[in-house]
């Protein structure tokens, strides 16, 4: 008789979990519609006439389908220029930014030098800071150098990365003492220590970092558009800007542009999803 009330008991529980997890997975699916919905509607709004756009009413789906949208972006703007700057602004970003951020993290995590923990505490520090309110001073200094309009003067700013340098140095303080007792009985410099023992063990940290690192140089807005005045040194995010000034009110170009921006970035987390994932989550960690 027990075992029948228990067994009734946990039938109960099982199938009220399952009414949860129902009513859960369904506020997620329409979350997500209405977080989608818009990326579709640039989609949609993209491949229609453009005499279709400006109709009034709501249509989800083109009567017409026309690519003239995205061959008028393509052939009739410097997208290919802003798509190559695009492409060696991150890179250079990126690789710059991961290799700074090994470094700096190896030394603070595995070397006893003068000035260590103060600076360690600005690291930290840097976080009370946002980006936004250094952005005069950065305009200033950039006009200083001569590097309004240069690549240099993109990346410069974009380099102050201490997430990048925390988690690597949580990952280095993790690594046994004994790989660098044995290094260094071996007659082995720091930085070979670093990039032959250090690094290889932590490939995914610095593959999720890459990552992440790559798709916010990408994404990047607002210093570009302030640090580039010339449509040959903008990277597309800024370059598209440039679609409506050429064709005035065209909302399918425009729309297309912003989707050929996107396309990139999207592919990337498609292809590397489960790293840009393991990126977040490192970043989250290492905050909390």
């Amino acid at each position: 008789m027990a075992d029948t009330t228990v067994s009734a008991r946990k039938l109960k529980t099982i199938k009220a979990i399952d009414k949860v997890g129902l009513i859960i997975s369904i506020v997620t699916i329409i979350c997500a519609l209405i977080w989608a919905f818009p990326l579709y509607w640039a989609v949609v709004t993209s491949v229609k006439p453009e005499n279709q756009v400006v109709e009034p009413g709501l249509a989800l789906w083109p009567r017409t389908f026309t690519l003239e949208a995205y061959s008028a972006v393509i052939f009739n703007t410097k997208i290919g220029l802003w798509y190559f700057n695009s492409i060696a602004v991150a890179l250079i970003t990126t690789v710059i930014v991961v290799v700074m951020s090994a470094c700096c993290g190896y030394a603070i995590s595995q070397l006893n030098f003068p000035g260590r923990k103060v600076l360690w505490f600005v690291i930290i520090a840097s976080f009370m800071v946002p980006i936004q309110a250094l952005i005069v001073n950065h305009y200033i200094l950039a006009a200083q150098w001569k590097l309004i309009n240069t690549w240099a003067g993109i990346i410069m700013p974009s380099l102050i990365a201490p997430m990048a340098t925390m988690i690597y140095k949580q990952f280095f303080d993790g690594v046994p003492k004994e790989f660098r007792e044995a290094a260094i009985m071996d007659n082995t410099n720091e930085f070979r220590m670093l990039f032959r023992i250090y690094l290889p063990m932590n490939w995914g940290v610095t593959t999720a970092l890459a990552i992440i690192t790559f798709i916010g140089a990408w994404n990047s807005f607002l210093w570009p558009f302030l640090a580039t005045t010339r449509e040959e040194a903008m990277t597309v995010a800024v370059g598209i800007t440039q679609v409506n000034d050429a064709f005035g009110i065209a909302y399918a170009r425009e729309l297309a542009a912003a989707v050929l921006t996107g396309l990139p970035v999207a592919l990337v987390y498609l292809i590397f999803q489960r790293r840009v994932t393991q990126a977040i989550m490192l970043s989250a960690g290492v905050k909390g």
